[in-house]
């Protein structure tokens, strides 16, 4: 899991792809989601490795850091 610039900006702004928060910006979905994601196995790809990304953001307690990454809209 390589952690780069960019998708740490994937994080910030892109849409969940699938699923029940399908549409929901990814540093917006729930810390449970992930979670479960984390116990049942994360989807494979980019996505997958964005979750995975995420998923250790919000255990330690590092989303923060994404807000300013956030497009204006």
């Amino acid at each position: 899991m390589d952690i780069t610039p960019e998708r740490l900006q994937k994080l910030a702004n892109m849409k969940m792809p699938f699923g029940k928060y399908k549409g929901r910006i990814l540093v917006d979905l729930p810390e449970p989601y992930l979670v479960w994601f984390a116990g049942k196995g994360f989807p494979e790809g980019e996505i997958g490795i964005l979750l995975q990304i995420l998923y250790e953001v919000k255990l330690n307690g590092l989303e923060d850091v994404l807000r300013p990454l956030r497009a204006s809209y």
